[in-house]
């Protein structure tokens, strides 16, 4: 926290005091925290001005180190009714990934239907997630350091009478050729031909701009298969699924992997392409196989082992950046699964178990190879903290 000796310093000049030029001001406040900088917005109309503007927000974001946890958490036996899903949000520093003594931010979600809510990704700050229901799916974007909410159009508005679908692999990110945010959808589409119930299936495809008041459709789903985790992982433009040949399990596994690739889809071109894999990611557990981020690059999480591609869309660029002891013998665990969802710039890494009715996850620390269990709820997505706002 900056002390009013500090502000006073920024401000005026004194003859006891240092004196900051103004033009420096914009650099010292980039460098804040998005709490501080929503109530320096009170110290005068020049920096209220200032904080404001989507040009500070951008250099902001570019400095910005801060991280967040956040996790859907509803009541044992009320996962579909809406008024009991909370947003429950953790700052990711030494306490919450030790002994999470810290009490987190709660948001009460704005649902209005029974239904399940997913989240569909993260980008600059702002989560995306989706309420869907029997025949409809509410995508919600929100970002929880500035708590600014955009409700986006429902995807069935946009549908054909005899149009169902299901949900089957969901992103947000940034196209840098537009300068805005899009929301993309994969939907499994069944549309009936005759009286018979003959139908054909696609992969339909559903854009949402932000600023514009539709979803519009792209070129169906090119690849067959089928996501290991419903949300993809934003780099470089680009939204980015683990895609498997093999058959599912349950929501968050498949229990024959078969052959692997990862689909992108280019948010400017909105176009597809085919992301190799290195050839040889070692002897893997089945289960065990995850795509994440490391520095704005694509990270794969294979076993024990963890890879970063240095240069998107470059089989041959793919670097073995370390390998996690802790999971060396899963067999001193009770849970049945063991396997890394998240790595982070400070070299955390964030596990996963999973017992018969339970759920775990610790916190590994590759440099000095400790970890600590810490309680989260099921569903988490992990995002920088931002003064970007989702109402465009």
């Amino acid at each position: 926290m900056v002390s009013d000796k500090t502000i006073q310093t920024l401000i005026s000049p004194s003859p006891s005091l240092p004196y900051l030029p103004v033009e420096l001001i914009p650099g010292v406040l980039s460098r804040l925290p998005v709490k501080s900088l929503l109530q320096f917005r009170c110290v005068c109309k020049s920096w209220k001005s200032l904080i404001s503007d989507p040009n500070f927000a951008k250099k902001h974001l570019s400095l910005s180190t801060t991280h967040s946890i956040h996790c859907i958490s509803y009541p044992s036996g009320h996962v579909l009714n809406p008024d009991k899903h909370v947003l429950k949000s953790y700052s990711l520093d030494s306490s919450v990934m030790t002994n999470q003594t810290q009490f987190p931010q709660t948001t009460q979600l704005p649902l209005s239907r029974q239904c399940f809510v997913y989240f569909d990704g993260s980008c600059n700050g702002i989560l995306c997630f989706s309420e869907v229901g029997r025949d409809y799916v509410l995508v919600r974007l929100w970002n929880p350091a500035i708590r600014k909410f955009k409700e986006l159009p429902s995807i069935t508005e946009q549908q054909d009478i005899n149009f169902g679908h299901s949900k089957l692999m969901s992103g947000f990110g940034y196209d840098p050729i537009s300068d805005n945010y899009k929301a993309v959808f994969v939907l499994r589409g069944f549309k009936y031909v005759d009286y018979s119930r003959n139908y054909f299936c696609k992969n339909k495809v559903k854009v949402h701009t932000l600023g514009t008041n539709s979803w519009k459709s792209v070129s169906d789903f090119p690849f067959v298969g089928l996501s290991v985790l419903h949300s993809g992982q934003y780099v470089s433009g680009t939204i980015n699924w683990l895609v498997s040949t093999g058959t599912r399990q349950n929501a968050h596994f498949i229990a024959s992997l078969g052959q692997c690739f990862i689909a992108s889809f280019d948010l400017g071109k909105e176009s597809y392409q085919k992301v190799l894999l290195l050839d040889d990611y070692g002897e893997v557990d089945k289960y065990t196989l995850h795509l994440s981020v490391f520095r704005d690059c694509l990270c794969l999480i294979s076993g024990e082992d963890v890879w970063v591609m240095k240069e998107y869309g470059n089989k041959e660029s793919w670097t073995k950046l370390f390998t996690i002891s802790y999971l060396r013998d899963p067999r001193t665990s009770s849970y049945s699964y063991l396997g890394a969802t998240n790595v982070f710039e400070d070299g955390q890494v964030l596990l996963v178990c999973e017992g018969y009715d339970t759920w775990k996850y610790i916190s590994y620390h590759c440099k000095n190879d400790t970890a600590k269990c810490i309680e989260f709820e099921i569903t988490l997505e992990a995002c920088i903290e931002s003064l970007i706002s989702p109402c465009f």
